[in-house]
């Protein structure tokens, strides 16, 4: 009971940190590409790792070598960069709403693959419905702000599903039994590797003297250091304490906590409908996780089959 009350603690921890790195993106998408920014901030959080734990990591075999490199692909790599390029066909709302169906990923995915036990349960359904029906609420204060457009909610709804295959990764990984610094810092060396491409085909520069600036500084070495190398290591230790669902439906508070931050650092409003938006988006989280609540227990199966 007090590892997953700590896991409920980290992943808390980790939402709260990654709901302020919208607004952390949008100071640096000043003067940087996001290609730029998704390289830049992954080095930071590869070099911090290094410092945390300088140790290298030997996999025992290849099977947990492609599972560190799906990881990387899907979660270091693809979520960002399908999130990214949907930015420059749809509109932020619809971004920021579709990818927050990624608990219903993550669940529907589990239950297909075994990973956890059972189907999810009518209340993880409801709780993602309600949810959900926040989230629009605090993205689209009038119907008028509905704007569809299929090339960039696609990839929107590509990278929620990615990121639910990341965290199913994640959960197959904390089985190896290394530890989840060096775990992380691998994983975020193979997204590196797998955004090579991408950062030819977007123009990527290194343009280094734009880090004169100590506002775009300070913002990388958070984003770095804080929102990827802390919080990923965060996550980590949440989804092997919960689950890989359990902890997924944490991204809930996402909005809601960018509501809260735009309202405080760039002074942008909050209406009566996106006030009932974070109620409604709490009381989803809340019925996501009534089983636990209820102190029903859930069994997290072992699949650390591969670690010989």
């Amino acid at each position: 009971m007090e590892k997953q009350a700590l896991g409920h603690m980290a992943a808390l921890f980790t939402v709260l940190n990654w709901g302020t790195t919208f607004i952390a993106t949008k100071i640096l998408l000043r003067a940087f590409a996001p290609v730029e920014i998704l390289v830049f901030r992954f080095l930071l959080g590869v070099a911090a790792l290094f410092v945390a734990c300088p140790h290298l990591l030997r996999v025992r075999n290849r099977r947990q070598e492609l599972a560190f490199a799906a990881a990387g692909l899907t979660g270091a790599c693809l979520y960002y960069l399908m999130e990214n390029v949907a930015l420059s066909y749809t509109t932020a709302a619809n971004v920021g709403v579709i990818v927050t169906a990624a608990p219903l990923f993550t669940a529907l995915f589990a239950w297909w693959t075994g990973r956890e036990e059972g189907r999810p349960s009518g209340w993880f359904f409801l709780g993602f419905v309600t949810a959900m029906a926040g989230i629009c609420l605090i993205s689209f204060p009038s119907l008028a702000d509905v704007s569809l457009d299929w090339r960039g909610d696609l990839l929107a709804l590509g990278a929620a599903a990615m990121w639910g295959v990341y965290s199913l990764l994640v959960r197959h990984i904390g089985t190896f039994g290394y530890s989840v610094l060096q775990t992380t810092r691998r994983t975020f060396l193979y997204g590196l590797v797998f955004m090579v491409p991408a950062a030819v085909l977007m123009d990527f520069r290194w343009g280094l003297e734009r880090f004169a600036d100590p506002l775009y500084t300070g913002t990388f070495l958070y984003l770095g250091i804080g929102a990827c190398a802390l919080c990923f290591v965060t996550w980590g230790f949440a989804v092997g304490a919960l689950g890989a669902v359990k902890t997924t439906v944490y991204l809930y508070l996402t909005p809601v906590i960018t509501l809260i931050c735009s309202a405080l650092v760039l002074h942008e409003s909050m209406t009566p409908a996106s006030l009932g938006g974070a109620a409604l988006t709490m009381l989803g989280l809340l019925l996501s996780q009534w089983d636990s609540l209820r102190g029903k227990k859930t069994k997290i199966p072992d699949d650390g089959s591969d670690d010989t």
